[in-house]
């Protein structure tokens, strides 16, 4: 792993992925270097202007690429599910990848926090409605896409929507953890029934995206947005290398349940993949429980392939 780079991707040919948020950054990377190897990949956008353009430049940068667009607002749980309705054949690959970092106050159409309910709820619910499409595949993945960040994150169970007291970055780690926790339990829940699944997880390190100016802009903060598209500018890393952990993670060998990758360099913020390690809070076995029984009961996805009565 020392040196794997995204010419270092099997062929995946025959293979099918979908990403999350991929019109964009790291999900469009992710989705271009999986159409580049072989796999047939849906790229989900909110916007259906935004998902074709993206089909277009993938198409562009490899022209016998197999790529189409998917409607998908993981901040609505209907979207989700209309999403998840649709799909109609197995899947190798699932990228959870989509999210929003350190916004204003904002609710989902569910009501949620946005933040927990985008990063964590909508990509919660959009696995255990797939999960009979992704177990439909022997060795099939779901990566997570986590954040350093998620080692100030803790879980808030008595405030888990910010009604009491919203901080956006607060709010951020929450949902950051939370993937984590999402991704280990699944993994534990995987093993138990004794199913032929991965649940891995990635994060980018510091990743040159949109995602640092939508907060201070939706906040109408110029100067923090300045400062953030200086730092982003001077400390970060490409989005295609940014994307490189997260494509380790969905198609390397010898990958397994429970790893977590990142950026090999100093403070996991740049720099080639490798296995990294995940905050004491990550470990909670009784926090994952409780999350994972609180996401099924906020989405009413039950993930029944898991269920002890589902053999």
């Amino acid at each position: 792993m020392t040196s794997w780079r995204a010419r270092d991707i099997p062929d995946l040919t025959g293979r099918r992925a979908i990403v999350t948020g991929a019109n964009s950054g790291l999900g469009f990377q992710t989705a271009l270097e999986l159409a580049r190897h072989g796999a047939a990949v849906l790229m989900t956008s909110r916007r259906r202007d935004a998902g074709d353009d993206a089909v277009r430049r993938v198409r562009d940068a490899v022209p016998n690429a197999s790529v189409s667009s998917g409607l998908l607002d993981l901040a609505d749980l209907d979207s989700v599910r209309e999403f998840a309705a649709a799909n109609e054949a197995p899947i190798d690959i699932l990228v959870n990848n989509a999210g929003v970092m350190a916004i204003p106050p904002r609710l989902t159409a569910d009501g949620f926090e946005m933040q927990l309910g985008t990063n964590h709820l909508g990509h919660f619910a959009l696995t255990g409605l797939l999960l009979p499409d992704l177990l439909a595949r022997p060795g099939a993945r779901v990566v997570t896409v986590s954040s350093s960040m998620h080692r100030a994150g803790e879980i808030n169970f008595d405030d888990l929507m910010g009604e009491q007291s919203y901080r956006p970055w607060q709010a951020y780690s929450q949902s950051k953890l939370a993937n984590l926790l999402f991704m280990r339990e699944l993994d534990r829940r995987v093993r138990e029934a004794g199913l032929d699944l991965l649940s891995v997880a990635a994060h980018p390190g510091y990743a040159v995206t949109n995602l640092q100016s939508v907060g201070p802009r939706m906040a109408r903060r110029r100067l923090t947005g300045a400062v953030m598209r200086f730092a982003t500018s001077v400390l970060g890393q490409s989005a295609a290398n940014g994307a490189l952990p997260q494509l380790y993670a969905a198609t390397a060998p010898g990958v397994e349940g429970g790893d977590y990758y990142g950026p090999r360099g100093v403070g996991e913020q740049r720099g080639l993949p490798k296995k990294v390690s995940m905050s004491a809070n990550v470990r909670d076995d009784t926090a994952a429980r409780r999350l994972w029984e609180q996401s099924a009961l906020l989405t009413g996805v039950q993930f029944a392939a898991l269920q002890p009565n589902s053999q």
